[in-house]
């Protein structure tokens, strides 16, 4: 017992040791390195002072100075992707949160902040009018109600709609996405709503499940056009799943491509024309870009600028969604990004390649037998598999998209899903931890029977025996693999943290805090020692 007191005495006395001899080490490398001058002390110090005078400073800034500064500081957070190994580095964005998706895979090749939640504004409507889609028919027809007006605010984006008005669903859509009209969104909700047997909370819940089903784990919404709302929010890895989804619906890719749109009048509703809001459909606007076949803009003084943009380029269909966007930077963002997405990565078809040695053949995934029927809206309900942690719903298989510098031969591969009746299978392919492509394929007669074979044990073994005796002798490694690589994991989460905690202290913080670090560990150490000595 004695000589335990001893060693926490011990203990004790080193920890406040390494606190008292700390501040005066990080003091002589502060403002006495070995070498260092007086006048490189100097400049130190009158640069900490600078430093102070700018943080002061702040609090003085006019609007159009803290605008600047917020810009600056957007475009300066980190980039999730550049940090991937042998990823290309991608560009700066002035947005808070972005991400480039290929429509096909479901492949991420640009990630910043793609899961935090942001408002997404109007762009809200493109998933407003997927329901609608998927639930009604373009010609049914949507009323409005004083519930579609009365709700607007002088300066919500609309184009005149009127209680009493009677017009197409279809029209009403071109009304929701080429001109943002917030009472067209309500009465699509509404209406669509009500010719499904419910009204517009369900058609608001059809949202949310649609929403998750795509894949969306961080995302809540409560109204059909993105007037504000703060349990009204989503992440860019969401907005990327709902708008790869949209590939699926050529009449919302049509709708998006008109240059304006007129709804004629009629014995209810007056005439109504109304432009393309998306500048980079706009052929007479800087800001086109040649490739974008559909998109939806969205601002909001909570939510910034915010915009989803679709584009194709023959060879690769993309997604790239841009959130809280400061400035008026988000147009020359989104073609950055989608240059970046071009210039960077390759489209390989897997079937023009070696084939593994568990594969017979690759066929497509619409010639799949063990495919199920398509949906009501025409597509293929193919197999969810996972990339970067969410569902999808492969659009199209059988390539991958790889960094232009990285070989097919670099990629590794895993075989899911197995039909032992048809003999396929989903081969999803992996590089570095990120899922790249997919493939339906037709195996081997050998390896359809080592699949049998192992099922077969897997069944066959006693289910009520305690293993746990061969759990220790066979898996202990594999145990200890496990937890320790867990561990490992949670250490880099923690370092990442304390890099974006304290990367604006100063210096002599930096260093009292990390010595702070560094005794804590000591004593956890020493007292994890202390009570396996005290056991024996």
């Amino acid at each position: 017992m004695k000589q335990s007191k001893k060693v926490v005495a011990r203990i004790i006395i080193l920890i406040l040791a390494l606190f008292t001899v700390i501040p005066g080490t990080v003091s002589q490398k502060v403002y006495a390195e070995p070498g260092g001058s007086e006048s490189n002390q100097a400049a130190d110090a009158s640069k900490d002072d600078s430093n102070k005078k700018e943080e002061k400073k702040e609090e003085d800034m006019t609007p159009e100075e803290r605008e600047k500064k917020a810009e600056e500081d957007a475009y300066k957070m980190e980039i999730q992707s550049n940090g991937w190994k042998n990823w290309p580095k991608g560009p700066g964005t002035y947005g808070e949160a972005a991400i480039v998706m290929d429509a096909g895979t479901g492949s991420i090749l640009y990630a910043k902040n793609i899961d935090e939640h942001e408002y997404p504004a109007s762009i809200t409507k493109v998933l407003t009018s997927l329901i609608a889609l998927k639930y009604g028919n373009l010609s049914d027809k949507v009323t409005f109600s004083n519930d579609c007006i009365s709700f607007m605010q002088p300066g919500d984006s609309s184009v005149g709609l009127k209680e009493g008005n009677v017009i197409s669903l279809e029209q009403a859509l071109y009304a929701t996405l080429l001109a943002s009209a917030n009472e067209a969104a309500y009465a699509v909700a509404e209406n669509v709503g009500k010719n499904a047997g419910h009204d517009y909370d369900w058609f608001i819940q059809q949202m949310n499940e649609e929403c998750k089903s795509l894949g969306g784990k961080n995302s809540n919404f409560v109204n059909a056009n993105g007037l504000h709302d703060d349990n009204h929010y989503t992440c860019a890895r969401d907005m990327a799943l709902i708008g790869r989804e949209i590939w699926r619906y050529p009449e919302f890719l049509k709708i998006c491509q008109e240059q304006s749109y007129k709804i004629p009048a009629s014995d209810t509703t007056e005439e109504h024309v109304f432009p393309q809001h998306h500048k980079m459909l706009i052929k007479e606007n800087k800001n086109y870009y040649q490739y974008v076949v559909a998109g939806k803009t969205g601002y909001t003084s909570n939510a910034l600028s915010t915009l989803i943009t679709l584009a194709d380029n023959g060879n690769m269909k993309l997604v790239c969604v841009v959130l809280r966007t400061h400035g008026v930077n988000i147009y020359p963002d989104t073609k950055n990004l989608f240059e970046y997405a071009f210039n960077n990565f390759q489209k390989i078809q897997v079937a023009d390649e070696k084939k593994p040695d568990e594969v017979e053949k690759f066929i497509s995934a619409a010639d799949s037998q063990s495919a199920v029927s398509a949906q009501s809206d025409g597509s293929e309900d193919t197999e969810s598999v996972q990339t970067g942690g969410n569902e999808y719903q492969p659009l199209e298989d059988g390539y991958v998209i790889l960094p232009k510098d990285v070989s097919y031969k670099d990629i590794d591969y895993e075989i899911t899903d197995v039909d032992e009746d048809t003999g396929e299978g989903t081969i999803r392919y992996i590089y570095d931890g990120h899922q790249v492509g997919s493939a339906t394929a037709e195996f081997t007669d050998k390896y359809l029977q080592k699949v049998s074979t192992r099922k077969e044990r897997v069944d066959s073994k006693p289910k009520d025996v305690d293993n746990s005796g061969d759990s220790k002798k066979n898996g202990g490694k594999s145990s200890a693999k496990s937890i320790w690589k867990n561990f490992l994991q949670k250490v880099e989460a923690v370092w990442d943290f304390g890099q974006k905690k304290f990367a604006g202290k100063s210096s002599t913080e930096k260093y009292m805090i990390a010595g702070g670090c560094v005794a804590l560990v000591i004593l956890i150490f020493s007292l994890i020692v202390l009570l396996i000595r005290r056991r024996r």
